[in-house]
């Protein structure tokens, strides 16, 4: 390569390496639960529509605050109520209620008036309070827990917070209540994930980036043993990903919870590239050639293998688009962006420097040269030896493996996403053993005919589902329009606790009608329509996993379909929660149909590489074993596929394709010089063999820096693709062999 050029090139990506570090500083980060919608969902349309009358059911934050000596203490109960009306004046809060700033309706001679749930300012009437609330359904396990040692603040939020409202919203939350000496407090709600959510994504996408960084660097001097070799490896791998995300903040895409891979996988990706092409330039120079020579060489060769097993891994990240959910999507198109970014970093930029120099100024060669030859010509004869071994060997572990993929399960829970030791795991825990837990869901009421949904005979069937709810333990809070009449009946039973539900006469339901407004006017807004047509069931249900609670929400639907007057009301179950339990279903789809458009694109491109269907069948089943593999251990150690596992296929399928193709490349090289079939293979072992082991070495540790992430998918995903990766390299390297003397004997 002539200097001008190199000079060129290296101004270039200097240039760049300024711009990208600017853009660095403007890289948005996002998370919210409706990014896992399935896009295109016809019940997720269904439940846009009901949002849209009601709100959306995860709008709210909830804050539980406990005196272990129990609750009915005034000085606590004075507190309470004070941060109960100051939240109030919290950012982006509209709604603030606790039972301590409640009333209940309360009937005298003269009008109709209110009363507190708990008389704060009176400690004898305690126990009469007491009593009341914890025979109230409403509350018990929703405002205040059953062993009453908690009080609930129900905060609403103005709608969907941004990451930058959701901060404000925790920061001064956190402030008020440090003003107060609780025994502890717990938060809940969408501001809350949200919020740490990112700053988990931001401390992920540091520390993968400087543990990766240390791991490469230990790597790079057990390969090389020279400064300059060391050097250009580290700078180019640095410079990849330095661009990478540069180009993600100049095209101001966000960052999601995914973002913790990227670093990971730019590393990898380039220190693949790198080792092969350098690899190829020492080898060349070895043999004697000039360093322009050898780049000419290098550059035709390897970097035509190098550009084919980016398009596959591209391909293979792109596969992920065809998933209905955001994330997932967004990963597929920004890895398959990164591994771009990272061939063509190391096509101009490491080229360019390593053209500088001569071999023994990037490598020492001594021992371990001679265990690698020895190494891959001990592989080369064992695949000799024992064919017939290797393929029992590989029958079996396809049984097992497809064993292993029966056992898969999809039981999503959001507990398996939370960060491990963190305090919104700890809180989740709390509100999920304590109270209602979180997963929202409603079911949408919809009178038919000339009836509103407050007629009384609606009410009487809304009623009818309720009590049907109350059989479920993972159902924990049970709110709708009806009560509202229940109350007032209640009301007008001197508050008995006993009388706490509808009115046995239509015409009492009429004379209370005219009380709704007067009593709970908030109640009948966000239960009931404008228009009076439609209402809402709320209820909030504990995290049993997906598959539990399809099976929930099924035979909710049949039976209210059975048991339910269809001709004056119909009922539909929809809410946030149950919408993300849908994903399980359309990842199952959408993983076989996103993996059999890669298989099929890159089964085409070996057939126009090779012209040879063998060539083509030699080059796919050994990336066949690793998909299994990856399905199997999830299978064996009980680990459920959910959107954040279900990246792993495509990882593993794009990556381990690549050894192949440097595999066949170099065998087909071999064969077009003249060579036979057994001294076209053995060179490839020896030359080709080695970098297939080093990258593959570097894929094993670099998944692993993953397990010392807090995020329990991320450690999934490290632990498997690492193990699949090295089952990719061991099939490459035993049955590459045996099918190409099986399927393409010696003429």
């Amino acid at each position: 390569m002539k200097p001008i050029y190199r000079n060129s090139i290296a101004l270039v990506f200097v240039i760049l390496a300024g711009l990208s570090i600017y853009f660095v500083f403007h890289l948005r980060f996002t998370f919210s639960l409706e990014q896992f919608f399935p896009q295109g969902d016809e019940d997720l349309e269904f439940y846009l529509d009901f949002e849209k009358n009601f709100g959306a059911d995860v709008n709210f934050l909830l804050i539980a605050l406990e005196r272990k000596e129990g609750i009915f203490e005034q000085s606590f109960l004075e507190d309470t109520r004070t941060i109960t009306l100051d939240a109030l004046r919290l950012p982006h809060v509209i709604e603030s209620q606790s039972l301590v700033t409640m009333e209940k309706p309360l009937k005298t001679p003269f009008a109709i008036t209110t009363i507190p749930f708990i008389h704060i300012d009176q400690p004898d009437r305690y126990e009469k309070d007491r009593a009341l609330i914890m025979a109230d359904k409403r509350f018990v396990n929703n405002l205040i827990t059953s062993d009453e040692t908690t009080l609930v603040i129900a905060l609403k939020t103005k709608g969907a917070l941004d990451i930058k409202e959701s901060g404000e919203l925790l920061t001064a939350t956190r402030d008020l209540l440090g003003k107060y000496s609780f025994d502890n407090y717990y938060l809940l709600g969408s501001p809350y994930f949200q919020k740490e959510m990112v700053d988990m994504q931001k401390r992920e996408l540091i520390v993968t980036s400087i543990i990766s960084g240390i791991l490469v660097t230990f790597i790079m001097f057990l390969i090389f043993r020279r400064f300059w070799g060391i050097v250009i490896a580290l700078v180019s791998i640095a410079l990849g990903l330095l661009l990478f995300f540069g180009f993600i903040g100049v095209t101001g895409r966000p960052l999601n919870a995914m973002a913790a891979l990227y670093p990971l996988l730019m590393i990898i990706v380039g220190t693949s590239d790198v080792i092969h092409i350098m690899s190829k330039y020492i080898d060349e120079l070895r043999k004697g050639n000039s360093k322009e020579d050898s780049i000419r060489v290098t550059v035709r060769e390897i970097g035509v293998a190098t550009l084919l097993t980016s398009i596959t891994t591209a391909i293979g990240f792109l596969s992920l688009t065809t998933s209905k959910v955001v994330p997932i999507k967004e990963f597929g198109i920004n890895a398959a962006i990164g591994v771009g970014i990272a061939y063509l970093t190391v096509i101009f930029f490491t080229t360019a420097c390593i053209s500088f120099f001569s071999s023994d100024r990037l490598i020492r060669l001594g021992k371990t040269q001679k265990i690698w030859d020895g190494l891959m010509s001990y592989s080369y004869s064992f695949t000799l030896k024992y064919p017939k071994q290797i393929a029992v060997g590989g029958f079996l572990t396809l049984m097992v493996c497809i064993w292993g993929i029966s056992n898969v399960g999809t039981n999503y829970t959001l507990e398996s996403n939370l960060p491990i030791g963190e305090k919104i795991t700890e809180d989740f825990y709390f509100f999920e053993e304590k109270l209602a837990g979180f997963r929202p869901m409603d079911i949408a009421v919809f009178a038919q005919g000339d009836h509103e949904a407050d007629d009384y005979i609606i009410l009487q069937e809304i009623d009818k589902v309720e009590q049907y709810l109350q059989n479920y333990d993972a159902i924990q809070s049970v709110t709708s329009i009806t009560d509202v009449y229940k109350s007032i009946n209640q009301m007008y039973a001197n508050n008995r606790a006993s009388a706490y539900h509808l009115p046995e006469e239509e015409g009492r339901y009429k004379k209370y009608k005219k009380l709704t407004s007067k009593v709970s006017k908030t109640a009948t807004e966000t239960m009931l329509s404008k228009d009076k047509k439609m209402a809402r069931i709320s209820t909030r249900l504990k995290d049993i996993g997906s598959d539990e609670i399809k099976l929930v929400e099924d035979k909710i639907s049949a039976w209210m379909n059975q048991n339910t007057d269809s001709t004056v009301v119909k009922f539909k179950a929809t809410g946030t929660g149950l919408i993300l339990d849908k994903n399980a279903a359309y990842i199952r789809r959408n993983l076989i149909q996103g993996l059999g458009i890669a298989v099929f694109i890159i089964s085409l491109l070996m057939a126009l590489l090779f012209r040879n269907w063998r060539m083509v069948i030699i080059s796919l089943i050994p990336n066949i074993f690793p998909l299994l593999l990856a399905g199997a251990m999830l299978g064996f150690l009980g680990i459920n596929l959910d959107a954040g596992i279900s990246i792993i296929f495509a990882v593993v399928f794009g990556i381990a394709v690549d050894d192949t193709i440097h595999f066949l490349s170099k065998y087909k090289l071999s064969l077009n010089k003249g060579l036979s079939v057994e001294e076209s293979l053995k060179l490839t072992f020896m030359e080709t063999g080695k970098a297939i082991c080093l990258t593959s070495i570097i894929l094993f540790f670099g998944f692993l820096v993953l397990l010392t992430s807090i995020h329990p998918p991320s450690v999934t995903v490290g632990l498997l693709i690492s193990m699949t990766l090295v089952s990719a390299v061991v099939s490459d390297l035993l049955l590459i062999p045996v099918m190409v003397r099986w399927l393409m004997p010696e003429k």
